[in-house]
C-alpha cells in the first residue's frame, strides 16, 4: 500500500478543528471546531479532459457552506448516509440535526438537555436509530424522525464512546476510565468486554476510538476481525465479535487520537503523534494496519496537532484534521491483479460471497471468465499462465499454488507448507517465499519451448521439480535443495521482504537491505549485495543486468548487478548503485525487449525512462488498458507520413529496433512497395511477414494484392468487399473461414449455391452451434446443430437444457447400435430416468448395462425381469452385494425393501425376524414387536406362495431357465434353514398377540378369559422373557382366584436364574402374603389342566378370545391359517392376528 499527501484546505481565521467526518455515499465532508465552527465541504472532479480519471483527476471544492447554530466548540459530527442527515453536537450539549434541501443544509431538529455534554453519537447500520451518550452517564436512543425510543441513566459512570453492532442488537459503551461495557439494544447490561491489549499496562488510560465495521461491502475473508478498539497509549485490539477471547493485538507505539476502518474493512487507519527521535516536538502520523494486525505503512503529516481522521467512500482518499487545516492523502491499495496473454486477471470481494471473485478479462476479445477462489493471497503471471496463491483451508495450515491458463482453467495445483507471502514466476519456474524460506517449483505446461530453454531445464528435471531452501543456507546449485519443510520452521534474524526472478537468476531481498542472487534453474547462491534500504518491490530487466528497487518509503533506485567498481577501501566489488533516484513511486515495469527502457508510476503521473533519462510524462488515454508509443516510434511514424519511406528507412537504420522496422514494413505494404517491405520484415525477423510478401509477389492482379494487404491490416470488411466486387465469393468465404467468423460465412453461403456449399453449410452451422454452446446458450445452439445434423452435440444441448423429451426423441430416431446411444443412455441414468435409459441400452444391444442401470436406480423388479429375459445369472450376486452394503450402513429396512421388491422374500423375512428379535430384547412396546413379527410371517407366506408357483412351473414345463435356477437356489437355502422361519413363521406374532390380548382382557375385567389366554404363553418362553410370562400368569390367576395356578407361576418365577436374589425375595414375600390368606387350589381344575398341558395334540386356539376351539365349524384366516370361533368372527372386519381382511 502506498499513500501521499495531495491537497490542503485552510479554515478561515485559523479556527482549530476538533472533528471531521466524510459522508461515504454522497461525498460531503463535515468538519467542526472551536467557536461554533461547522462547515460542510464537497470535493468533486472538475475537468474536461476524459483522459484524467480517478485519483489522477484534479479535485476542487464544489460546496463550501458554513452552518450557523452552534456557539460552543463543535466536538461530534456524524452522518446518517441512508437518510442524508448530519448530526452535530457542541461543548454545551446542544444537538442539531441538519437536512439537505435544494443543494444547501438547513436545521431540521434541535435538542439540548442543559445538563451535560455529548461525548459520542452513533447511527445504526440501516440509519433508523441513533444512540447519544452524555458525559454524566445519560444514554438516549432515538429514531430517525426525532422520536425518543428509550433513555437510561447509568449512575456513577462517565461515558465517552458508543457504537452499534452490524445487526443493531448490541451497543458498546466506552467509559472515561477505559472500560467497555456491552449492552443489548434495549439498554440492558450484558457484560464487560475483556481488554487483552491492556495486560501489564499501568496508569490512567482513556479510549481513543471504537469502530465496528458493519460488513456492508463484504469482508476480506470469512470470520475476519472487524471491531477495533484503541486506547490513547497506542494499545489496540481488533476483534471478530464483542466476545472474542482471542483478538488481534497491536502496539502502535504512538499517542492515538482516533481510528477508522476504510469502506470495506480491509485497512484500519490509526491517527496520532509520537516523539521524533532527534527533536523535542511531536510528529503527526497515521499508521495503517490490516484486520490481522499487519503493518502496511506510516504517513507523516505536517502541523502541530492532529485531531481527527475520516475515510472517503471508495477508500482511495483520507481526510485529516490538523490544527486549522484539512489535509487530504491519496491511498494506493495493494490490488490483487496481474496481466498475461492479453488478459487482465484481477480479484475483488463481494458482500454476498465469502470467496474472492477472480476475473480473467480477455482485453482483445472483451470476454470475461469469472472464478470464485477461497482464501486468495496473491496473483502472479508470466507469459500465458498465472499462479493463484491461496489458503488450502481455514482450519489447515497448508497453502496452494494453482497454475491457471489465461481463461482461469486450473492446470496444476501444488500444496505447500510455507506461507506464500511473496511469489515470482518465470517461463519454467514458480518461486514462493515466506519470511524464512523459499520454495521453487519447475512447472510443466503443454507448450513448446525453444531448444535453448529445453537444454536449460533438462538437467533440473532429472533432479526433481520441487525444492525448498532456507534463506540463511548457501546452496551450491547441486542436489542440496530437497523438499524438506522442516527448513521453513527454522527462524531467521533477517527475514525475506521481497523476491523477483528471471529465466536466469532469482533475487531475494531481506529486511536488513541485503540482496541475495541465486542462479536458475539449479539454485545456487552466486552473490550477496548490501543496500541501505529495505526493499518492498523488486524487478529485473529483460536481460537480468539491472535490478529496480522500490523501498517501503516509495523511493525507487536502480542497482547494476554485474558492474565491477572500486569501493572506498580500494577493493573491487561486484554491483553498483546507479545515480537515479525517484520519490513517491508506487509501481514500475521494465520493457520486455529493451533492457534500458522502463515505465514508472509517480503519484498520479507515469514517466517512461530510457537509459535513466525521462521522456515526456504520459497520462493514460484509455479507460482501463493503455498502450504507449515511445518517442522514437512516434518520430518514425511522423517521418513516414510526412517525408516518405526512403528517408524514414534511413532514420530507422540509424536508430534500429524491431518495432520500428515493423512500422516501416507496414507502411511499405500499404503502398505495395514489396521490396522495401520484404527487407524490413527481414530486419525485424518476421518470418510470417516475409512469407506474406512472397505470396503477394506471385499475385498478378493489383486489386487482389490490395485486398490481401487490407486483410493483413485487419480491415476485413474492406477486403471482403473487394473480393465480392471481383466476383470472388470463394475468397471472401475463405477470408471469413480464416477469421472464424462463421456467422458471416453462413450469410455468404446463402447468397450462392454449389455442391461444395452443402458440406460447408453443415460445417458453418455446427461451428455457430459450438459458439453458442461455449457460451452456454443451449437453445440457440440446438437450432444450428439440427441444421448441421450434429447429433452428438445436439444430445449434449438437450441434456443441458433438461429437454429430456427431445433427448428421448433423438434416441428413438437413431438407428440400432448407433455409437451415440450409450452416451444418451448415460445421460438418462444421471438424471434417474430408468425406463428411457434401459430402452437406449437395449437398442444398442447392451442388456448388462441396462441391468446395471436398474440396480443403480434401485429398480430391482425391472433388473430381475431383464436378467430373466436375457438369461443373465449375476443378478443374485448384485442383489446380495447391494444388500450387504445397506446392512453395513445399518439400513436394514432398506435392505428388506430391496429384497422384497426383487421377490427375494425369504431373505427379507430373515432380516425382518432379526429386527423383531432385537426390538423384543430391547423391551420395545409389545404392539410394535407384534407388528414386526407379523410382517416377517407375511414375507414367509409370500415365499411359500413363490415356491408353490415355481414348483407348479416345473411340473408344467413352462418355466424359463433363469426362473428354474433361481428356484433351485432358494430350495437349497431353505433346506439349510431352521424350521422357525418356515414352519413356525407365526410363533413370534402369536406370542405377542396373546401377550397383548391377555392384558387387554385383564384390564377390561374378563379375568377368567385373561387367565386362559395367559396360559397359552407358556409355549412361548423362547420368544417372550419368562419373567414377563409368569408375572402376567400369576396376576391373571390371582385375579381369577385360581390360586393353584398362581402358586405354580410363583414357583416358576422363584426358580428363574435371570432374577437377582433381591427380586426373588420380593416374589417370595408377595407369595407369602397371598397364600397365607388363600389356599393354593383351583376352582375349575379340569378345564385349566387341559390348558396347562399344552404341547402337541392340543386343540386349536381362537385368536380373538384365547379360548380353545372345540367346535367343528369355525372361521380360518386365508393368510395366517389361524382360527376364530364362528360366533366371534362377526365382530371383526380384519383377522385379529395378521389383520388381513375377513372374506
Amino acid at each position: 500500500m502506498f499513500f501521499y499527501l495531495t491537497k490542503k484546505i485552510s479554515i478561515p481565521n485559523n479556527v482549530k478543528l476538533k472533528c471531521v467526518s466524510w459522508n461515504k455515499e454522497q461525498g460531503f465532508i463535515a468538519c467542526g471546531g472551536e467557536d461554533g465552527l461547522l462547515k460542510v465541504l464537497k470535493l468533486e472532479t472538475q475537468t474536461d479532459d476524459a483522459k484524467l480519471r480517478g485519483l489522477a483527476a484534479p479535485s476542487n471544492l464544489s460546496m463550501n457552506q458554513t452552518l450557523e447554530g452552534h456557539n460552543g466548540s463543535v466536538q461530534v459530527v456524524t452522518w446518517n448516509e441512508q437518510y442524508q442527515k448530519l448530526t452535530t453536537s457542541d461543548e454545551n450539549g446542544l444537538i442539531i440535526v441538519w437536512m439537505l434541501y435544494k443543494g444547501s443544509w438547513y436545521e431540521e431538529m434541535i435538542n439540548n438537555r442543559n445538563k451535560s455534554v455529548v461525548r459520542s453519537m452513533s447511527w445504526n447500520a440501516d440509519g433508523q436509530k441513533i444512540c447519544i451518550v452524555y458525559e454524566d452517564g445519560a444514554v438516549i436512543v432515538g429514531s430517525v424522525d426525532g422520536n425518543r425510543i428509550w433513555g437510561k441513566d447509568l449512575k456513577g459512570i462517565q461515558l465517552s464512546h458508543v457504537t452499534w453492532s452490524a445487526d443493531s442488537k448490541v451497543l458498546l459503551f466506552g467509559m472515561a476510565n477505559g472500560e467497555i461495557h456491552i449492552y443489548d439494544n434495549q439498554g440492558n447490561f450484558i457484560m464487560k468486554m475483556k481488554l487483552s491489549c491492556l495486560v501489564n499496562v499501568t496508569g490512567a488510560i482513556s479510549i481513543a476510538g471504537i469502530h465496528w465495521y458493519h460488513g456492508t461491502e463484504g469482508y476480506v475473508e470469512p470470520d475476519c476481525p472487524c471491531l477495533a478498539v484503541c486506547f490513547d497509549n497506542g494499545r489496540c485490539q481488533i476483534m471478530r465479535h464483542e466476545n472474542d477471547q482471542n483478538p488481534v493485538l497491536i502496539d502502535t507505539g504512538m499517542y492515538v487520537v482516533g481510528i477508522q476502518w476504510n469502506h470495506m474493512g480491509s485497512v484500519l487507519a490509526v491517527a496520532g503523534f509520537q516523539k521524533a527521535a532527534a527533536q523535542d516536538k511531536d510528529v503527526n502520523i497515521v499508521q495503517f494496519y490490516t484486520p490481522f494486525g499487519e503493518h502496511l505503512g506510516t504517513l507523516k503529516v505536517p502541523g502541530k496537532e492532529i485531531s481527527a481522521l475520516s475515510w472517503e467512500g471508495g477508500g482511495l482518499k483520507i481526510a485529516l484534521a490538523v490544527d486549522s487545516f484539512i489535509y487530504f492523502a491519496n491511498i494506493r491499495p495493494n490490488y490483487k491483479w496481474s496481466y498475461c496473454s492479453n488478459t487482465v486477471v484481477y480479484a475483488y470481494t463481494r458482500p454476498d460471497r465469502p470467496e474472492h471473485c477472480v476475473v480473467f478479462w480477455d482485453t482483445k476479445n472483451n470476454e470475461k471468465h469469472v472464478k470464485y477462489v477461497k482464501g486468495l493471497i496473491s496473483i502472479t503471471t508470466c507469459g500465458d499462465f498465472c499462479i493463484l496463491a491461496t489458503k488450502a483451508d481455514e482450519n489447515h495450515p497448508q497453502f496452494v499454488l494453482v497454475l491457471c491458463n489465461s481463461i482461469g482453467t486450473p492446470l496444476d495445483p501444488k500444496y505447500i507448507d510455507i506461507v506464500p507471502l511473496f511469489v515470482a514466476m518465470t517461463k519454467t519456474h514458480v518461486i514462493a517465499a515466506s519470511k524464512e524460506a523459499f520454495y521453487t517449483w519447475q512447472y510443466r505446461v503443454a507448450k513448446k519451448l525453444t531448444a535453448l530453454e529445453i537444454n536449460q531445464i533438462t538437467r533440473s528435471r532429472k533432479e526433481g521439480r520441487e525444492r525448498i531452501y532456507h534463506v540463511d543456507d548457501t546452496p551450491s546449485g547441486s542436489m542440496d535443495g530437497v523438499l524438506d519443510y522442516s527448513k521453513a520452521i527454522q527462524g531467521t534474524r533477517d527475514p525475506i521482504c521481497a523476491i523477483t526472478a528471471s529465466d536466469k537468476i532469482l533475487i531475494v531481498g531481506r529486511e536488513s537491505g541485503t540482496i541475495q542472487r541465486y542462479s536458475l534453474p539449479n539454485v545456487g547462491l552466486i552473490q550477496k549485495y548490501s543496500l541501505n534500504c529495505r526493499g518492498y518491490q523488486l524487478s529485473l530487466n529483460c536481460n537480468s543486468s539491472r535490478l529496480a528497487i522500490i523501498d517501503i518509503s516509495g523511493v525507487l533506485t536502480f542497482f547494476d548487478l554485474d558492474a565491477r567498481v572500486t569501493d572506498s577501501t580500494g577493493q573491487q566489488v561486484v554491483g553498483e548503485l546507479l545515480k537515479l533516484e525517484r520519490r513517491d513511486v508506487w509501481d514500475m515495469k521494465w520493457a520486455k525487449d529493451n533492457p534500458d527502457l522502463f515505465a514508472m508510476m509517480e503519484k498520479t503521473r507515469m514517466y517512461v525512462f530510457r537509459n535513466l533519462d525521462p521522456e515526456d510524462p504520459e497520462h493514460p488515454n484509455k479507460d482501463y488498458l493503455i498502450n504507449f508509443e515511445i518517442r522514437s516510434l512516434r518520430d518514425s511514424r511522423a517521418l513516414i507520413e510526412k517525408v516518405g519511406i526512403k528517408d524514414a528507412s534511413q532514420f530507422i537504420e540509424d536508430n534500429p529496433h524491431p518495432r520500428l522496422w515493423r512500422l516501416l514494413a507496414e507502411a511499405a505494404l500499404q503502398k505495395l512497395d514489396l521490396y522495401t517491405a520484404e527487407q524490413a520484415f527481414v530486419r525485424c525477423k518476421d518470418y510470417q511477414g516475409i512469407k506474406f510478401v512472397k505470396r503477394l509477389g506471385k499475385l498478378l492482379s493489383e486489386s487482389m494484392k490490395q485486398a490481401e494487404v487490407v486483410g493483413y491490416f485487419g480491415r476485413f470488411e474492406e477486403a471482403e468487399r473487394t473480393y465480392l466486387e471481383m466476383d470472388r465469393r470463394d475468397l471472401a468465404i475463405g477470408l471469413r473461414l480464416k477469421l472464424g467468423d462463421w456467422f458471416r460465412v453462413l450469410q455468404l453461403l446463402k447468397t450462392g449455391s454449389g455442391d461444395a456449399d452443402d458440406s460447408l453449410m453443415e460445417q458453418a452451422n455446427n461451428a455457430i452451434g459450438d459458439y453458442f454452446a461455449d457460451r452456454q446458450k443451449w437453445l440457440n445452439a440446438v437450432q444450428y446443430y439440427v441444421q448441421g445434423r450434429n447429433q452428438e452435440r445436439l444430445a449434449e444441448c438437450y441434456y443441458m437444457l433438461e429437454d429430456y423429451e427431445g433427448l428421448e426423441n433423438l434416441a428413438v430416431s437413431l438407428p440400432e447400435n448407433h455409437k451415440l446411444l450409450p452416451e444418451i443412455a448415460q445421460m438418462f441414468v444421471r438424471v434417474g430416468m430408468c425406463e428411457q435409459a434401459v430402452t437406449a441400452f437395449l437398442k444398442c444391444n447392451q442388456p448388462k448395462a441396462a441391468v446395471d442401470t436398474c440396480v443403480h436406480l434401485n429398480q430391482w423388479n425391472k433388473a430381475v425381469e431383464l436378467a430373466q429375459n436375457h438369461s443373465m445369472k449375476e443378478i443374485g450376486s448384485l442383489l446380495a452385494r447391494y444388500a450387504s452394503h445397506l446392512l453395513e450402513k445399518n439400513k436394514t429396512l432398506d435392505a428388506i425393501e430391496l429384497y422384497r421388491k426383487a421377490n427375494y422374500f425369504f431373505d427379507a423375512a430373515k432380516l425382518m425376524f432379526k429386527i423383531a428379535d432385537e426390538e423384543a430384547k430391547k423391551g420395545s412396546k409389545p404392539l410394535r414387536v407384534k407388528k414386526l413379527y407379523v410382517l416377517s410371517a407375511l414375507l414367509i407366506e409370500q415365499y411359500h406362495e413363490q415356491m408353490k408357483n415355481a414348483q407348479r412351473g416345473k411340473v408344467k414345463g413352462k418355466s424359463s431357465e433363469a426362473t428354474s435356477a433361481l428356484a433351485g437356489l432358494l430350495e437349497e437355502e431353505v433346506l439349510s434353514t431352521t424350521d422357525r422361519f418356515t414352519d413356525n413363521a407365526w410363533r413370534g406374532a402369536e406370542a405377542y398377540h396373546f401377550f397383548i390380548l391377555a392384558q387387554r382382557q385383564l384390564y377390561e375385567g374378563y379375568v377368567d378369559t385373561a387367565l386362559k389366554t395367559a396360559l397359552h404363553l407358556k409355549d412361548y418362553e423362547d420368544i417372550i422373557p419368562p419373567v414377563e410370562i409368569y408375572s402376567l400368569l400369576a396376576l391373571c390367576a390371582c385375579a381369577s382366584r385360581a390360586f393353584g395356578t398362581c402358586s405354580k407361576a410363583f414357583i416358576k418365577l422363584k426358580s428363574l436364574e435371570t432374577l437377582s436374589s433381591e427380586q426373588k425375595q420380593q416374589y417370595e414375600d408377595l407369595a407369602l402374603e397371598i397364600f397365607t390368606k388363600h389356599t393354593s387350589k383351583d376352582n375349575r381344575k379340569p378345564e385349566l389342566d387341559s390348558l396347562m398341558e399344552g404341547g402337541e395334540g392340543k386343540l386349536p386356539t381362537c385368536v380373538a378370545t384365547g379360548s380353545p376351539i372345540t367346535e367343528y365349524q369355525f372361521w380360518m384366516c386365508s393368510v395366517c391359517k389361524h382360527g376364530v370361533l364362528a360366533q366371534e368372527i362377526s365382530h371383526y372386519s380384519f383377522c385379529p392376528l395378521c389383520h388381513s381382511p375377513v372374506a
